[in-house]
């Protein structure tokens, strides 16, 4: 009787043996061959590839980042300039004028910038207003406005108040009031007169030269104390100095033994919608003391236009 071939055993390469001629179980996956999890093994094919899950290499996300900031940066510097020409921008934003240019293009299909011209200057567009008009709608003057007047008061310890100019003079809308026993004290909504008081001189001054003699025409000019300023011509010059050094000084003109520092809030647009001052007695705003607190206070007014999306005319704005 013919005696059946015993199986030889074989060692695979971790050691283990495996009877020679044995099949694998159907099914079973081969040694050293990964699943994938969730799929059965009868169901794949033997030589079908694993799904990997794709990443964006670090190096492209990283280059995103880069021309988002790049667009940034040349949004900014759109908004301090009246329009560039694309070698200005480049240069400023120390970027080569090709890449300047394919971030610019992108901006502009978006209303972000436009050019004025083929080759003219870019400047910022339409919907970039609708984006910064949105931050505006849900800040109001006076809420923008009262941190930074906090802050004035506590540096300076006296009392500090917003005003807006209406047909009547000014109206105070805000205030911080001093901690001192003695201090000035402008309620919300009272009234001043505009060539009697720090803020209402600080709102004519910045004015164009022909609105604000159109303006002073209409003005009566009553004397509060022997130091107000009741002659025109006299008025004019005393504007011209505020607008050049760019703060005003109610010298005890409304209420004596009261001084003022104030100093004007523009827009987006440049013009003076407000003006910040600080008040006190005059015993404590000695005149030795007025340059450093007329600092202070241009300081505030600044960080309040920028908190409303305006600016201040430049050196070469009318009648400057």
């Amino acid at each position: 009787m013919a005696s059946r071939a015993k199986p030889t055993a074989r060692t695979d390469k971790n050691g283990k043996g495996q009877a020679k001629g044995t099949r694998r179980r159907a099914g079973a996956p081969e040694e050293g061959r990964a699943v994938k999890r969730g799929v059965p093994a009868t169901r794949r094919r033997a030589d079908a590839p694993l799904a990997i899950e794709q990443k964006k290499p670090p190096a492209a996300r990283i280059s995103q980042i880069q021309v988002l900031d790049r667009a940034v940066r040349l949004l900014e510097i759109l908004s301090r300039a009246d329009g560039l020409t694309l070698s200005e921008l480049a240069e400023e934003a120390k970027l080569a004028p090709s890449s300047a240019h394919r971030i610019l293009s992108s901006l502009e299909s978006h209303e972000l910038v436009r050019q004025i011209g083929k080759r003219g200057h870019w400047l910022i567009g339409v919907n970039a207003l609708r984006i910064g008009s949105a931050y505006l709608r849900h800040r109001g003057l006076a809420e923008i406005a009262r941190g930074v007047m906090r802050r004035l008061m506590e540096e300076t310890g006296e009392s500090v108040n917003l005003a807006v100019e209406d047909e009547k003079g000014v109206v105070f809308v805000s205030e911080v009031e001093s901690r001192h026993p003695i201090r000035a004290f402008h309620r919300p909504g009272a009234r001043a007169a505009l060539h009697a008081s720090g803020v209402g001189k600080a709102l004519l001054a910045a004015r164009p030269a022909a609105e604000r003699a159109r303006r002073l025409k209409r003005l009566e000019l009553e004397r509060f104390t022997p130091n107000t300023i009741v002659d025109s011509e006299q008025l004019l010059e005393e504007l011209r100095r505020i607008r050049a050094r760019g703060w005003a000084l109610d010298d005890e003109e409304r209420t004596l033994g009261m001084r003022c520092v104030a100093a004007p809030i523009y827009n987006e647009f440049g013009e003076a919608v407000a003006a910040i001052s600080l008040s006190g007695p005059s015993v404590r705003l000695g005149h030795d003391k007025l340059s450093r607190l007329a600092l202070l206070v241009r300081q505030a007014a600044q960080q309040i236009t920028g908190g409303l999306g305006g600016k201040a005319p430049g050196r070469d704005h009318e009648d400057y």
